[in-house]
């Protein structure tokens, strides 16, 4: 199995006649990703041909979900038009809008968060790499060669990060891996994916990648001491961060000894998690958990 998204996935991308719609949605069909067609309302009625594969063009979400039975979308849009994109997805009833676009405004990203929970549909990002379950289906910008399929299940704040761990543990292989996103408002969380995994009979181990700022980490490490019984291995970025400076996601920002990488580290060790200090020492620690 995976979590979210899965072979059965039907997906449309929003933006897909724009430079990196057009770019990412040639690497998706290539990895095997069920791509069934492309939201511009100034193209509709078109299509886009792909190493062969002709895809439609829809003037909307709702009429691209009627002809198609699209049931995830990934969206490729300027942030100015993000927040009219991801409503109209979940007015239209999609059950996962995976937004990629970075530089969202945080205004923008609370209100079509509570309009999509009020419609039912999951929201991954923004600023986010996406999602792959490997050898199903790949919704986003992740590569999809760097790893196989598994079972272990990966959770992140940091795209790059995601990558390394999945290539790092690519003989091990992957269920899913999630990049939630680094935003200060996001819509999935570190506890959506742990919920989600620990329901999951093909994933055995959760790997774990937060990083400084915030207290998304010390969360998910009361959440996993309340309701995760899998084995959990943690990383967070930062621990050598200077106090009081933003760094790299608009979310990582330490005050003083909140949200050091440090009370992280502590607060997930005392729920159970074994942490890395490094990606690669994290990829040990989840050998070394593994028969």
């Amino acid at each position: 199995m995976a979590i979210f998204l899965d072979q059965h996935s039907r997906v449309i991308v929003q933006g897909m006649t724009g430079a990196e719609g057009m770019k990412h949605t040639r690497r998706m069909l290539a990895a095997g990703t069920a791509i069934v067609g492309g939201v511009n309302p100034r193209k509709a009625g078109t299509s886009v041909i792909f190493e062969g594969r002709t895809v439609p063009v829809f003037g909307s979400v709702k009429e691209a979900i009627g002809a198609t039975g699209a049931d995830v979308t990934v969206v490729f849009v300027p942030p100015p038009f993000v927040k009219d994109a991801v409503d109209e997805a979940a007015d239209a009833g999609i059950a996962l809008a995976v937004v990629i676009t970075e530089g969202v405004p945080v205004r923008d990203t609370v209100s079509f968060r509570d309009r999509a929970a009020a419609s039912g549909t999951r929201i991954i990002g923004p600023n986010c790499p996406g999602l792959i379950s490997p050898g199903r289906s790949n919704a986003g910008i992740i590569p999809a060669d760097i790893t196989t399929a598994g079972r272990i299940g990966l959770v992140s704040k940091s795209g790059t990060l995601t990558y390394q761990l999945m290539y790092e543990l690519r003989d091990l292989g992957f269920s899913t891996a999630v990049g939630i996103g680094g935003d200060p408002v996001i819509g999935t969380t570190h506890i959506d994916a742990l919920a989600a995994f620990e329901d999951d009979p093909e994933t055995d181990i959760v790997v774990m990648i937060g990083e400084i700022g915030g207290d998304a980490e010390e969360r998910a490490a009361a959440y996993i001491s309340a309701h995760v019984t899998k084995p959990v291995v943690g990383y967070v970025a930062g621990f050598t961060a200077p106090e009081g400076r933003t760094m790299g996601h608009a979310g990582a920002i330490v005050s003083g000894s909140s949200g050091t990488a440090q009370a992280k580290k502590e607060a997930l060790e005392a729920a159970g998690v074994r942490v890395g200090r490094t990606p690669s020492e994290t990829a040990r620690l989840v050998r070394g958990l593994l028969p």
